[in-house]
């Protein structure tokens, strides 16, 4: 009997081992060859203004300084700009330790750009989880969701990127989340610059050059702007 009782512990002690490694095997981070995080967080230690923080990736980061300087006098902005994807575990730890830092009044974020090796599917499931990890760390905040922006191709980045049908896809699925929430605006950047080549022409594609920066940065300090007065 005793030794019946040792096979099956050992039996139940293997099954789950091996249910922990499946496990594990199954959320393995599908990431990129660099992966990189850029947080800035000015005026820490002033209390006057409303304090903003931008999420996004390097099209956030690019358009951070047009941004800050549009909204001086009206608001602290910060950014955490990141590479990690939704579907990435990383991405809510980032977001939770920098937005428990501070608190934040209103949050500007997108994610999309990056994760291409995750499905629209995984894409969809994760979403929520940003959503739930942003109004945690700030449940009196306001929120605006950026939609995420096109990408271009060609010598004067005139046609359109195969990828873009994704990038399509990928902010359908967020404004389906987004549609669920009451009190999360929409910042429609994809259709701002989509019909504007000349905002990429002479850059990779991916990034708009100055004056697209220029144009994502306007529209954005708008936006929050507006919802901050509310």
């Amino acid at each position: 009997m005793r030794f019946s009782k040792i096979i099956l512990i050992v039996t139940v002690l293997i099954f789950s081992g091996n249910s922990i490694q499946a496990k594990k095997e199954k959320t393995v981070p599908k990431r990129e060859t660099v992966e990189w995080l850029d947080v800035w967080m000015p005026h820490t230690n002033d209390n006057k203004l409303p304090r903003v923080l931008l999420i996004g990736n390097s099209i956030t980061r690019g358009y951070y300084p047009k941004v800050e300087k549009l909204l001086r006098g009206k608001a602290y902005v910060a950014r955490l700009t990141t590479s990690k994807s939704l579907g990435d575990p990383a991405l809510i730890q980032e977001i939770n330790l920098i937005m428990g830092y501070y608190k934040f009044d209103l949050i500007h974020f997108n994610n999309g750009l990056h994760g291409w090796e995750y499905s629209e599917k995984e894409y969809d499931e994760a979403f929520p989880g940003m959503i739930k990890a942003i109004q945690k760390n700030a449940p009196d905040a306001k929120l605006i969701w950026a939609t995420t922006t096109p990408i271009r191709t060609g010598k004067n980045c005139e046609q359109l990127e195969k990828r873009v049908a994704r990038i399509i896809t990928r902010n359908q699925i967020a404004q389906k989340h987004i549609s669920k929430e009451k009190n999360i605006k929409t910042n429609d950047l994809f259709n701002l610059i989509l019909n504007h080549p000349e905002y990429f022409s002479g850059g990779d594609g991916v990034h708009p050059i100055d004056k697209g920066y220029q144009v994502l940065a306007e529209q954005v300090a708008k936006e929050i702007s507006e919802f901050l007065t509310q």
